[in-house]
């Protein structure tokens, strides 16, 4: 008899702790959301709605600039009121300093680098430089465009505007030769993977710098490939991806508008 009683006590107060844990939990979540909801921000940190205004201190700071002049710590300081916890410790480029920044070594790419230390260790070891030109470097302040890929540069004869920036920034294997009324004539950077990047070295621009922009483990090893100048192994078993393919056509998920895959 006793221990009935006692096995009936127990699961009493189980119930009570499970009860008030209920309740404290919703209480909980209540307010979360209605501090969400009365923020700005969201849980992540980032503005909810972006306003095409600026906050007023940044627009006191920078009132005074001209239209087109360079703004320096512009790009820092509104970044910073679009994502408070955002912050810049780290380089532009992976240097042979990555295994201290711990937070890029958590994730797989395109978010880190996890378990490609050993590949980006042998790729440094044979890398000269890990940053931008000294005469860039010395700039205090420095203007950037990012030209992209898509056909409305056409006849709009903007190319010397473009080349009056600073930094010039292109994708994959957007063309040059041949468009640089348009699209102009300079390139800073070049920012690719390995199925976008041009195939032959005569095609990249001889003072710029060619970026790779790694978002599968494969690519880093197109990358080993290419500085150690080893026979290159496509990223892809095309072969596989053409019968994946073939099956979404054969289903009509998609149309094959080519002569056959």
């Amino acid at each position: 008899m006793g221990l009935l009683v006692f096995v009936r006590n127990l699961l009493l107060a189980l119930c009570l702790f499970l009860v008030l844990g209920f309740l404290y939990y919703s209480a909980w979540k209540l307010h979360l959301l209605q501090w969400e909801d009365a923020s700005k921000y969201n849980r992540k940190g980032f503005l909810y709605t972006l306003d095409l205004e600026l906050p007023a201190e940044l627009a006191t700071k920078y009132a005074n600039f001209s239209e087109g002049a360079c703004k320096p710590g512009y790009a820092s300081a509104l970044m910073t009121a679009i994502f408070p916890r955002f912050s810049k410790p780290a380089p532009m480029f992976l240097d042979d300093s990555f295994r201290k920044w711990a937070r890029i070594r958590e994730f797989v790419p395109p978010f880190g680098i996890k378990g490609q230390d050993n590949l980006i260790k042998a790729i440094l070891s044979v890398t000269k430089e890990y940053r931008l030109t000294p005469a860039l470097d010395s700039l205090s302040c420095r203007r950037c465009i990012i030209v992209g890929n898509g056909g409305v540069l056409a006849n709009k004869s903007l190319g010397s505007r473009i080349d009056d920036y600073d930094i010039v920034v292109r994708l994959n294997s957007a063309p040059v030769k041949g468009f640089e009324k348009d699209v102009g004539r300079k390139t800073t950077l070049r920012i690719t993977y390995p199925e976008g990047a041009m195939q032959r070295p005569e095609q990249y621009e001889r003072d710029s710098l060619f970026v790779l922009a790694g978002f599968k483990w494969q690519d880093f090893k197109w990358l080993k490939y290419i500085v150690y100048k080893e026979r290159v192994s496509w990223t892809h078993n095309i072969q596989r991806e053409k019968e994946f393919l073939r099956k979404l056509v054969k289903a009509r998920v998609i149309t094959d508008l080519t002569s056959g895959i």
